[in-house]
């Protein structure tokens, strides 16, 4: 079997759309709220409108623009309700293009936990947890992990272990996986061979917008970056990000991410 053969053709990263908790974090940020006000936990968060019609928009992209990547042969999401919806969206615009997929769910494309950070802004977590904030600015994003949650390395292997079955289920398929922002990141720290400075500068300074596109291409060895954060096909819907200010996003988004 040759190196190509032993990838899928093709890997396409979509961020879900915007959340009800993507709105609940720009409010709790504005007022400087230390609670992201949300009713649901996490895993249940759901799209909003906008987000709904993104993921849409980003079906219709992947069926009609030449310069998108292939349509899909596989989908599969994370299993949290605003990711799913979105892998949902673009399967059923999809086959009304005569394309029958099922959404598959994997628990290892899940966002970050949070552990006990879980609902609160950056304001929140200073205030209650001060003595993990400063031990995470001492430990650094990559490596820290809030208590009860995840590190950026945890999340790391995840997408290590999603990669082999990956390779092992769907070698030479086209692939699109839903998921979330921390993921995704990791997926190029794996798929590209990153080290740890170079994913966060990354990360800095190219937030993932809601329904952004990463994708991967098979180029007879591999798999290589062909776009990153690419948002074509939600700009004529609207494009909707994370704002970026002095504070890491994992620790401000809470459930919003």
């Amino acid at each position: 079997m040759n190196a190509a053969a032993r990838h899928p053709a093709g890997i396409v990263l979509v961020r879900h759309g915007q959340s009800t908790g993507n709105l609940a974090d720009a409010r709790a940020r504005s007022s400087h709220a230390e609670v992201v006000e949300v009713a649901e936990r996490d895993a249940d968060v759901p799209l909003s409108s906008l987000g709904r019609a993104q993921a849409r928009a980003v079906a219709r992209w992947l069926a009609e623009d030449p310069q998108a990547p292939p349509v899909p042969e596989v989908i599969v999401s994370s299993p949290y309700q605003r990711a799913h919806d979105t892998a949902l969206a673009v399967a059923q615009e999809l086959a009304g293009r005569g394309a029958d997929l099922a959404v598959r769910t994997d628990e290892r494309l899940r966002e970050r936990d949070l552990g006990w950070w879980d609902g609160l802004t950056g304001l929140g977590v200073r205030a209650r947890f001060p003595e993990e904030a400063e031990r995470r600015q001492r430990i650094g994003k990559f490596y820290y992990r809030p208590p009860g949650g995840e590190s950026w390395c945890d999340v790391a292997l995840r997408v290590r272990s999603l990669l082999a079955t990956l390779r092992e289920e769907h070698a030479g398929r086209q692939v699109l996986l839903v998921s979330h922002q921390a993921v995704i990141m990791n997926f190029r720290l794996v798929l590209e061979d990153l080290d740890e400075r170079t994913l966060l500068e990354l990360d800095a300074r190219e937030p993932l917008a809601n329904c952004s596109v990463t994708a991967y291409a098979g180029d007879g060895t591999g798999l290589r970056l062909d776009r990153a954060g690419d948002t074509t096909a939600v700009r004529d819907v609207r494009v909707t990000d994370d704002p970026v200010d002095d504070e890491p996003r994992e620790v401000d988004e809470g459930v919003s991410a």
